[in-house]
């Protein structure tokens, strides 16, 4: 019994300090799959979210008898802003899922978009804030078609918080790049 002990514990080239690096290692490796929780997590909140899609579709559809053609603005840009966030968390979803905890099937990938094998880390990042910015974009389009709800104050900090997403888009870009065009380099470190 305490060869067999002593055998698991020092593996099989005898050093029990690979052993214990091997089982850290797996821990960790294995951990990623904690995420898919995340994921599903985020599938279920979209279809909460679809669900209150639906009920403002029932409303901007009520609108249609409305005499005033503009009561129709607001309410669309706030169905667009759904369709934004919507196509935010799909993308989150499957990118991450796929960057971060395994390779979707090939049955899976029949019906998949043709981005995701495309998609790393780093162009999601891009995209995300992307997808943020066209967000708040459309927040902010809220706002300036009804300006007398908003005091000077607010307006002025949607108009930062947007200057800031640009700000975040523009490093974001800029570092992809940088990075791309590092990876690009040979390892001599002459320019291609």
């Amino acid at each position: 019994m305490y060869e067999k002990l002593k055998k698991l514990l020092t593996g099989r080239d005898g050093n029990p300090m690979a052993t214990i690096q091997s089982v850290i290692e797996r821990t960790i490796l294995y951990s990623r799959y904690l995420l898919v929780i995340f994921y599903v997590g985020l599938a279920v909140a979209l279809a909460i979210y679809a669900i209150s899609f639906g009920r403002e579709i029932w409303h901007v559809a009520k609108l249609i008898v409305s005499p005033d053609d503009d009561a129709l603005i607001m309410p669309i840009l706030h169905l667009i802003d759904g369709a934004l966030v919507s196509g935010l968390i799909v993308m989150v979803m499957l990118s991450s899922y796929e960057n971060f905890v395994g390779r979707f099937g090939d049955e899976a990938l029949e019906d998949s978009p043709t981005w995701l094998r495309r998609l790393d880390p780093g162009s999601l990042k891009v995209k995300v804030v992307t997808a943020l910015i066209t967000i708040s974009a459309v927040q902010l389009l809220q706002v300036f078609m009804d300006m007398d709800k908003y005091s000077d104050r607010q307006v002025m900090w949607k108009v930062i918080i947007h200057v800031v997403f640009l700000a975040s888009a523009i490093m974001l870009a800029y570092l992809d790049r940088m990075t791309a065009h590092e990876h690009a380099k040979p390892a001599d470190g002459t320019p291609r």
